[in-house]
């Protein structure tokens, strides 16, 4: 079932939307846009637009709007996001946020379904520190939440798990400080549109799943006359 909508996953680093985000987008076919994964290959790669957005993600600051806001046009005009797409990680400022709802206006998609993963800061910095990614899929692991079967290689492909610098303590301070200032007020611009719906990031993975897909069974149409079970997650 093509849910042709836009979603959009808010939240702190550590919070979870990545992980949500990769499984929604698997389960419904579209496009995962993660900004962040598009940045860290453009660095990697040495383009124009890596080449300025290094210094600011070394340093754990956010890239200009301009130039996120530029990468995101290109990405969502391709036939791929006709079916709906999941943003993970864009908006991250409210200038933003106005400009995907042109952006999605103008791709006859209407309007964003937006989740915001609420979670303690505590938790946060644990999760942050003890992160790991697949260097192949960038499939995420926690050493204490959630580790691979075997120490430092990824369950799916074997590949070798890694650290991203920006999880080093002193980049994450300053990551979450980059939210609180810049980010937060993207929930309280989403609220008064009407389309915020808040889910407790806190919950283990398979909770968080049947809440968000208690999320997409109201907006696609499908109705909530009773629970969602594991048989009805989007997992």
């Amino acid at each position: 079932m093509a849910l042709e909508r836009a979603f959009i996953f808010l939240g702190p680093p550590g919070a979870g939307k990545g992980t949500q985000a990769k499984r929604l987008a698997r389960r419904y076919g579209m496009p995962h846009l993660s900004t962040g994964d598009m940045l860290r290959e453009a660095v990697a790669q040495g383009t124009a637009v890596g080449l300025e957005a290094k210094p600011l993600m070394e340093r754990g600051e956010l890239v200009s709007d301009a130039l996120v806001t530029k990468m995101v046009t290109e990405r969502l005009a391709k036939a791929d996001c006709d079916n709906g797409c999941v943003f993970d990680g864009f908006p991250r400022t409210v200038p933003q946020a106005v400009e995907l709802d042109k952006l999605l206006e103008w791709r006859g998609m209407g309007k964003p379904v937006v989740i915001e993963f609420r979670i303690e800061p505590e938790r946060l910095l644990r999760r942050l520190s003890g992160r790991w990614t697949c260097s192949v899929n960038g499939e995420s692991y926690n050493i204490y939440e959630a580790p691979p079967k075997v120490p430092g290689i990824c369950d799916f492909d074997g590949g070798k798990l890694i650290q991203r610098p920006d999880d080093r303590p002193e980049v994450i301070k300053e990551r979450l400080a980059a939210y609180e200032r810049q980010t937060r007020p993207l929930t309280d611009y989403y609220w008064r549109k009407g389309v915020l719906d808040v889910v407790d990031a806190s919950a283990s993975m398979e909770e968080v799943g049947y809440a968000l897909a208690k999320i997409i069974r109201r907006v696609s149409g499908r109705g909530t006359l009773r629970p969602v079970t594991e048989a009805d997650g989007y997992l």
